[in-house]
């Protein structure tokens, strides 16, 4: 039995190809759209990839499994388990099968269990491997547990009410959740532990980093496997689950429907800056990706800046209309991975791609600037009252603490609050580094807002230069 592990840092996801070395075929869980890392490895081990599984209906990211279908002749393991408008609506001429709690399959020598493992979504599906080398089927030696139980923590339930507008579906996933994990407890300790996610996914509250564990130790160690009672985990489980990004609806909905194959999407033109001149006064989306300081010195008047690094995907996806198309600014050696980036989401629109030459005052006409200020600079401003302050963090870094008289607007949300932003002076934006009040900034420039200026090290270099702050009570209680 051949394993291996593909992790894609932007999106903290993993997948895994398990391959039968004896019989030379292979199956891919949970495949990213890019399926290229797949084909590769398999061509080079010898293996044909005659199989894909996906545990869940993703919501984080664009699944590669018909890409596979299409392009590989891969057959597809798909969930027939929980509501049947939560099934892939591609599969007319594809080989696949409706697999459901209990069924058995086998890629070469090596067998799959199913185990219906509902909580995260209602088709969640986790998959027990036994290497049953020379045809004789062993014990299972591990779990491929997509969403369900990750390293430290398990899967949210509240996806399918916060981001596709279920209502009450929360309460009754989590309901499932508690029966999942109690149905995992019973599993043996030995088993290795294969998640779907890494730390830094929004499918869960605080995933560990490791890669994988065992099932004994998430049983010891696992948060979710010490509650008691069925109200104490869903209360727990619940409570303190961060906003999902907007792009997950879109996730959804297009793993239902099938995304379109990458070798059909239309490839994006090549753009001079009179190009994108055209772009901003049609008022299109053009799309800056320079790291912030260099957007920050010099950009062309209503740009949206995300810059190309670990986050940008989840930004992208929350600030992206993916119904309009879309123009870049990037660099010429790094464009068709930016590109790739945003196909990963289902952002199919990239019409055109400009060179980073294009930001010229020469050739671009007037550029825009903003300003970055230290925490001790920027309260002397506000306390003379010649400047308002904009807080971009999430919810619970919000009720954490906060500078007194800043107005609290999400950056997700940015944009749908615009218009409650004050205007005549300056706005100072700031997060909790400064990155995405960075995002922030251009956003505000966007709409009008001219005099915007960024807070140097954020809320967190404020607090660490001892300025006043407001704490939540058990952040006092925490320093008393």
């Amino acid at each position: 039995m051949l394993l291996k592990y593909f992790y894609d840092e932007k999106l903290a996801q993993a997948s895994y190809m398990v391959g039968c070395q004896a019989t030379g075929e292979a199956i891919v869980i949970d495949p990213a759209r890019d399926i290229s890392p797949y084909v590769d490895v398999a061509a080079r081990e010898g293996l044909r990839i005659v199989g894909a599984t996906e545990t869940h209906i993703h919501a984080d990211f664009v699944s590669g499994a018909r890409e596979l279908a299409v392009t590989q002749g891969t057959k597809l393991y798909l969930s027939g388990e929980g509501d049947a408008k939560w099934r892939q609506r591609y599969t007319e001429g594809i080989s696949h099968e409706w697999v459901h709690d209990g069924d058995r399959f086998k890629i070469g020598n090596i067998g799959f269990e199913v185990l219906h493992t509902p909580g995260h979504t209602p088709e969640s599906l986790s998959f027990l491997v036994s290497d049953g080398g020379g045809g004789v089927d062993r014990e299972p030696m591990g779990l491929f547990s997509g969403d369900f139980v990750f390293v430290g923590d398990i899967g949210r339930p509240d996806l399918l009410e916060k981001a596709v507008g279920v209502a009450g579906s929360s309460d009754q996933a989590a309901r499932q959740m508690y029966q999942s994990v109690q149905r995992f407890k019973q599993l043996p300790d030995h088993l290795q532990l294969w998640p779907g996610h890494g730390a830094g996914s929004a499918c869960g509250k605080a995933l560990g980093a490791i890669p994988s564990s065992t099932v004994g130790y998430e049983k010891r160690f696992n948060w979710a496997m010490s509650a008691t009672d069925e109200e104490t985990f869903v209360r727990q489980l619940l409570e303190g689950q961060p906003e999902p990004p907007k792009y997950f609806a879109q996730m959804k909905r297009l793993n239902v429907d099938g995304p379109t194959p990458l070798g059909q999407l239309p490839e994006a033109t090549s753009l001079s800056a009179a190009d994108i001149r055209q772009c901003l006064q049609r008022h299109d989306q053009v799309l800056d990706t320079r790291p912030a300081a260099a957007f920050r010195k010099a950009h062309l008047p209503g740009t949206l800046n995300i810059a190309w690094n670990k986050s940008f995907i989840t930004w992208a996806g929350w600030l992206i209309d993916y119904d309009r198309p879309l123009y870049l600014i990037a660099d010429s050696d790094q464009a068709a991975q930016i590109v790739r980036d945003l196909h990963s989401i289902g952002i199919d629109q990239v019409a055109g791609i400009a060179p980073l030459e294009v930001v010229n005052e020469a050739t671009a006409g007037p550029l825009q600037s903003y300003e970055e200020m230290s925490p001790a600079e920027a309260q002397a401003l506000l306390a003379s009252g010649q400047a308002v302050l904009l807080d971009v963090r999430n919810s619970a870094e919000w009720q954490e603490g906060y500078i007194d008289g800043a107005q609290h607007r999400m950056l997700g949300r940015l944009v749908d609050h615009i218009a409650s932003i004050p205007r005549g002076k300056p706005v100072i934006v700031q997060c909790q580094s400064g990155a995405r009040s960075s995002i922030a900034a251009s956003i505000l420039q966007q709409h009008g807002i001219e005099q915007v200026i960024n807070l140097a090290g954020g809320y967190a270099r404020w607090s660490n230069e001892g300025l006043p702050v407001t704490r939540s009570a058990h952040q006092l209680v925490g320093h008393a």
